[in-house]
């Protein structure tokens, strides 16, 4: 029991892992390899990469509110909803397996912003898509992890239901 309790979490560490590293490479690219607002069609109009720092939240939200404001909404409070995300990960052992792929989404995109909130002051976005009947801010790759995490969520929860089978906290 105690191996695969490991091979859970090192799961769990290797996909939030993952989705930092996807993140910051991206975004490191971007940086080094773009100019701010310049534009490269990837596929037509429909996906589109462009350089801009965003020093809010999503689509620029509080990117105006007082600095110690700031720290507190945009880094103190993300990391302990993240520190009790990973917090309930690791000692649940009952967590269905897209419920725990979703959280770890979550966490690993929440991570990779946080980290250039704290490195830059601001997060770097690139990524505009179109898809005809609505169209994206300019988001990151973090941005789709925790966007792709939240649906994993909402679906385990309100579609598969199993979020509601579990109570008790193993040990």
């Amino acid at each position: 029991m105690k191996g695969k309790r490991a091979l859970r979490n090192f799961l769990i560490i290797f996909l939030i892992f993952s989705n930092v590293s996807c993140d910051q490479i991206s975004k490191n690219i971007v940086r080094q390899k773009m100019e701010y607002n310049s534009h490269i069609d990837l596929i037509g109009k429909y996906l589109i990469l462009t350089k801009v720092e965003n020093t809010g939240a999503f689509l620029g939200l509080g990117d105006s509110i007082p600095r110690p404001i700031y720290k507190l909404f945009m880094i103190l409070l993300p990391l302990v909803v993240i520190g009790y995300g990973l917090y309930y990960l690791m000692k649940r052992n009952n967590v269905p397996k897209l419920l725990m792929i979703g959280i770890s989404f979550a966490i690993g995109g929440g991570l990779g912003n946080i980290y250039d909130r704290i490195l830059f002051g601001s997060v770097t976005d690139f990524l505009y898509f179109d898809f005809v009947l609505f169209h994206t801010g300019i988001v990151n790759m973090a941005d789709i992890s925790v966007t792709i995490g939240f649906f994993m969520i909402l679906y385990e929860f309100y579609i598969n239901r199993s979020g509601f089978k579990y109570k008790t906290m193993e040990k």
